[in-house]
């Protein structure tokens, strides 16, 4: 019966010892475990992400309000707001931008949807698109770019720009003719964050050059059904005086047949895609040449993207269009 059991013994130390035994050392040796689980196997599940456990109200184009994730809200913000053909540290920027506006819209009531944070009229919040909507626009990049701005989303989760404590007005446009323009310049109010700043961007932007061109009589009908005080006879190279520049050397304002109108107030007028254009009017028509597009104010997403691709991050591209600024976790509704 001794002998039995101590065969047995042998074979289970053998069962257990040959194995180590086995194993290789040094080079190509697997990593000794620090620990080992419970004996139950016991598993600790990661903590949610910070933007998946908030839910965010959205109402959308069709006019119904969906809750969702904040996460999956900001990727349709990033996928309808900025190229996903941008560089990553860009896109987080936008990832961080949107989730700012976002922060903010959720501490207040918007008279225009009151049952809802935000919507998805880009004239009021943000732009937003589906996965499926995007994912068809992008063809066989479909899934590179969903994970692309996916990682976006995720790598900056919870982070917003903040200014004195608060999620500021993060603002944004697509491109400027070198400069930014100081918020006070295009909406009356003076944001301490919003100031103008060099901005990188060139020739690398589709359309950066655009042309709006109207007959004589296109432009006086348009022009004097808005501001019918103004003399639009005689040679239309007359019609235009006195061009003031903004900061940014776009159009503050301009004398039209006598009437002081903004530059703002034109491109709304005409459709340019900015306020940084010259004039030229003859018997021949009245043309506007226009470079960028955009109100100018904020973060222009064609320079984050160049200065993403001088290497700079996301904190940096942010703290650089936004004056003193800081970048950080934020909950909505904390003090």
């Amino acid at each position: 019966m001794r002998q039995v059991a101590a065969v047995a013994l042998a074979l289970l130390l053998a069962l257990f010892l040959l194995p180590l035994l086995l194993v290789p050392r040094g080079e190509g040796a697997l990593p000794v475990e620090s620990g080992s689980l419970p004996i139950d196997h016991a598993v600790v599940t990661p903590e949610p992400g910070l933007d998946s456990a908030r839910q965010v109200r959205v109402k959308l184009a069709d006019g119904t309000v969906e809750t969702m994730a904040l996460d999956n809200y900001l990727w349709g913000v990033v996928a309808a707001e900025m190229p996903a053909a941008f560089e990553p540290e860009a896109l987080k920027a936008q990832a961080v931008a949107a989730r700012t506006y976002t922060c903010a819209k959720m501490e207040r009531t918007t008279a225009s949807h009151p049952e809802a944070d935000v919507c998805a009229d880009v004239n009021c919040c943000q732009a937003y698109r589906t996965r499926e909507d995007a994912a068809a626009s992008w063809g066989e990049s479909a899934q590179l770019y969903t994970d692309k701005i996916a990682a976006a989303v995720s790598d900056t989760d919870g982070v917003a720009v903040l200014y004195q404590g608060r999620p500021i007005q993060a603002v944004f446009f697509s491109s400027a003719d070198g400069r930014t323009v100081d918020a006070v310049e295009v909406w009356g109010n003076s944001v301490p964050y919003l100031t103008g700043v060099d901005s990188p961007e060139g020739e690398e932007v589709p359309n950066y050059h655009s042309t709006v061109t109207l007959t004589v009589e296109e432009f006086r009908a348009a022009f004097l059904a808005k501001y019918p005080e103004a003399d639009l006879s005689g040679d239309p190279s007359g019609w235009f005086a006195n061009t003031v520049s903004n900061s940014a050397g776009g159009v503050s304002s301009v004398d039209v047949g006598g009437v002081t109108v903004s530059g703002q107030d034109l491109r709304t007028l005409f459709a340019l895609r900015s306020t940084s254009f010259t004039v030229s009017a003859g018997t021949e028509g009245v043309s506007f040449s226009v470079t960028g597009y955009g109100h100018g104010v904020g973060m222009s997403q064609y320079g984050a993207n160049a200065l993403a691709k001088e290497g700079k991050n996301y904190e940096e591209i942010l703290k650089w269009y936004y004056t003193g600024v800081e970048v950080e976790q934020y909950t909505p509704g904390q003090s």
